[in-house]
């Protein structure tokens, strides 16, 4: 039985679809579109066939839950961060990255065809270390004051930001509400703990790594459309090799398997043997 609806000043009704009344309107059952708003291709096409538009929505904001950084994300995102360019109107913009764990590695970023001297990094605070406050430090309000200011300038390219501390409601709907402004993706990774936490964002996706580095387990929390039966498993271009490819792989492992084995201090100075985050921690 199909349903019908009656606009006033209409003398027939018809079969009723939500989408051609308004682009935002999605059954249930099916995946929903992105409306007038373009995707860009992630790279990954098990992926794009799980998300609404085929691809990551641009003038809307997107979550990553990890349970720590450095399992893959930034090679997930790889193909974005390497082709800035508005797919419509072939406009190049930079990169911005806010408050990223660590500093961009050049060479590693190469190796994935991102070109880093196309990046701007504004660089973050830790959160507030005082139990049980909600409270947030000058810094941590000039750092959400950038990005949204970021996304309503419209003159950014792809955007990922690494916020601290838990968030609440109203500013992710203000974070949102700046990013319908924002013709490019923009990302907020966030930590794994807020999948229990309501959001206004419409994608949501939650990010766990595998024994294998080159690999990532991506399961989509939120999204318009059914729920996801199970998680997608992405092969990821590989960026480590020979034996810090080796040490990575085998500390993998251990952290996967809950052991937590702390790599040599002469490697954390060079490629992060989390072979997933494209970065290298500054020397202690």
């Amino acid at each position: 039985m199909s349903s019908s609806l009656c606009l006033p000043g209409q003398a027939l009704c018809g079969p009723a679809d939500p989408e051609a009344l308004h682009p935002s309107l999605w059954r249930a059952h099916r995946l929903g579109r992105t409306g007038t708003a373009a995707v860009w291709r992630t790279g990954f096409a098990a992926l794009d066939a799980e998300l609404p538009g085929g691809g990551w929505p641009c003038q809307a904001l997107t979550e990553l839950l990890l349970p720590r950084t450095g399992i893959g994300e930034v090679r997930l995102l790889a193909p974005v961060l390497a082709a800035p360019v508005e797919p419509d109107s072939g406009t190049s913009r930079r990169v911005m990255l806010f408050a990223p764990p660590a500093l961009p590695c050049a060479p590693a970023l190469a190796q994935l065809g991102v070109d880093a001297h196309r990046m701007v990094v504004i660089h973050g605070v830790q959160p507030s270390r005082v139990p049980g406050s909600r409270a947030r430090s000058s810094a941590e309000v000039d750092l959400l004051w950038a990005l949204e200011q970021a996304l309503r300038s419209g003159a950014a390219g792809p955007v990922l930001a690494w916020l601290p501390g838990p968030l609440s409601g109203d500013l992710l709907r203000r974070l949102q509400l700046a990013a319908q402004a924002h013709e490019a993706p923009a990302f907020l990774l966030r930590g794994l703990e807020a999948r229990l936490q309501p959001s206004p964002v419409a994608l949501r996706l939650v990010l766990q790594p595998l024994p294998d580095p080159d690999a990532l387990s991506v399961h989509l929390l939120k999204r318009r459309g059914p729920a996801m039966a199970q998680a997608l498993r992405l092969a990821l271009p590989p960026v480590l090799a020979g034996v810090v490819g080796a040490r990575a792989r085998a500390r993998q492992t251990a952290l996967v398997a809950g052991q937590g084995l702390r790599p040599p201090a002469a490697a954390r100075t060079r490629a992060p043997l989390q072979a997933g985050l494209a970065t290298s921690f500054p020397p202690r």
